[in-house]
């Protein structure tokens, strides 16, 4: 069923009922791009569309939410600057994957200090481990658990021209990542998103990081191989899923003596 039609122009939040002494608000506009970007991002939500699926095209979109081809066009830019959607000319639309090159190092900040990510090339990875455990405090807060809810702790080490260069530790929620095990990491090739995205059918979209300076442990020198209190980069990631529900919570120790961290401002 096509959902009403939404006029070409903004759209004020109805005001609340008037009463004695009430104070009214300034009306608060939605434009109405961004009313079909939120309709297209419940599409992908709800897997109406997966990764790597071609959407309908704008013409098809105008006409399903009854607006202007420019108005879904708008929707449609800002959802592929958002990573969300890839435009391949001559193809369409797709929802985007983490398995498509430029997608892969999405949240990876760390760049050779020569050279580019691409031409770096994959980092090898090294699973240390992948356990199930009971949520502890320090890890409910940041992704919305209760303390003893299932986790699964991951831990591994990535290594960029045989120099080990980060070292991980991830915590998932056990309920969708149920049956995701040593082998299933160890044997899947791409990046760890894409595996999250095919075999559990969660989607990261966007994260947020702390990072501070921190010296190399024991633990930490030996896997880095690094002498004890070297100086690291500590970065803590809570990355998100559709309707900004937290999925992954990731703690990475990162070596900067050939690599730096990059990021664009705007």
């Amino acid at each position: 069923m096509n959902p009403p039609p939404l006029s070409d122009a903004a759209t004020p939040t109805p005001p609340p009922s008037e009463g004695a002494g009430a104070v009214l608000p300034t009306p608060a506009f939605s434009p109405l791009y961004q009313q079909i970007k939120s309709l297209i991002l419940q599409s992908l939500q709800s897997g109406e569309w997966k990764p790597g699926d071609l959407i309908p095209s704008e013409m098809e979109l105008a006409a399903r939410y009854r607006v202007s081809q420019g108005t879904v066009r708008k929707a449609i830019d800002e959802l592929a600057a958002d990573n969300l959607l890839v435009r391949r000319q001559g193809k369409g639309t797709f929802v985007a994957t983490h398995a498509e090159q430029h997608i892969q190092y999405r949240f990876l900040r760390l760049h050779p200090d020569t050279g580019t990510l691409d031409s770096e090339g994959p980092a090898a990875r090294r699973i240390l481990s992948c356990r199930r455990q009971r949520a502890t405090a320090d890890i409910t807060a940041p992704l919305g658990l209760r303390a003893g809810d299932a986790l699964i702790q991951v831990s591994r080490v990535l290594s960029f021209h045989g120099v080990p260069t980060i070292l991980e530790d991830l915590w998932l929620p056990g309920g969708p990542f149920k049956g995701l095990t040593l082998d299933t990491l160890a044997q899947h090739q791409g990046p760890m998103y894409a595996l999250f995205e095919s075999q559990f059918g969660v989607r990261m979209v966007r994260a947020e990081e702390k990072i501070k300076a921190v010296g190399a442990d024991a633990q930490a020198a030996e896997l880095l191989a690094v002498p004890p209190d070297t100086p690291l980069l500590s970065v803590e990631r809570v990355a998100y899923t559709y309707n900004d529900v937290p999925m992954e919570l990731r703690r990475g120790l990162y070596r900067t003596d050939r690599h730096h961290y990059r990021n664009e401002l705007s």
